[in-house]
């Protein structure tokens, strides 16, 4: 027998699906929730207001719901890090439980596409940062790593941080985008493509710093 409970629940995730579809392929602030409303099959056009409040809830619960998931994978790779573990361990403890959890959504997924439209838009950025990028299994790999890196001065590490994220959100959300469009890929599995994006970092961190007067005019 379903119960109202399991009818609410459903009418959630199917929410939930729409709006990370649509928030993806269109960008957050371009989608209605008509139109999310009307994409998760709700016939009555005030349902996301009703099961998820604003716009921001909406985000965070899409966030969370799939930042669980990461969040686990992450966890599990941790367990086997040894006490000798170098940089390329801890990276691959960065990268491989988003791409993983990628691989495993199948064709087409779109949280890497959202969370990209997301963390580009200043309004919501916040709520999925809250979400994806203060974890407790991501505090432990970005500490792990922050021991292995050379010395660098503060504004170059935040720098390199940046550029780390960035790289990170926008290469996966390509991958996504060009497959889910039946494109190519520079490589040909997110595996592989977690490969590629490891060296890719450690080159970055790893990479000779220009110090203020040495630069070329």
């Amino acid at each position: 027998m379903v119960t109202t409970v399991d009818r609410a629940s459903a009418t959630r995730e199917a929410i939930l699906t729409a709006a990370e579809r649509l928030y993806a392929e269109h960008g957050v602030l371009a989608v209605s929730n008509r139109q999310i409303s009307e994409a998760a099959g709700q016939g009555n056009n005030t349902a996301v207001g009703y099961h998820f409040g604003t716009r921001v809830d909406l985000v965070r619960a899409i966030a969370r719901r799939r930042s669980a998931a990461v969040e686990e994978l992450r966890g599990r790779m941790l367990a086997e890090v040894g006490a000798d573990a170098g940089l390329r361990d801890w990276v691959r403890c960065l990268v491989h439980p988003s791409t993983e959890y990628l691989a495993a959504a199948g064709r087409p997924s779109w949280f890497a596409r959202f969370t990209a439209q997301v963390m580009t838009e200043p309004s919501l950025r916040p709520a999925v940062a809250v979400e994806t990028l203060s974890s407790p299994s991501l505090a432990r790999t970005v500490e792990g790593l922050s021991r292995c890196l050379p010395q660098l001065p503060a504004e170059v590490r935040a720098e390199r941080s940046a550029m780390t994220r960035l790289l990170l959100i926008h290469t996966m959300a390509e991958r996504e985008r060009a497959l889910a469009e039946g494109g190519d890929t520079p490589r040909a599995s997110w595996r592989a493509a977690a490969t590629g994006l490891t060296d890719a970092l450690i080159g970055l961190w790893l990479a000779p710093v220009t110090h203020q007067g040495e630069e070329r005019q």
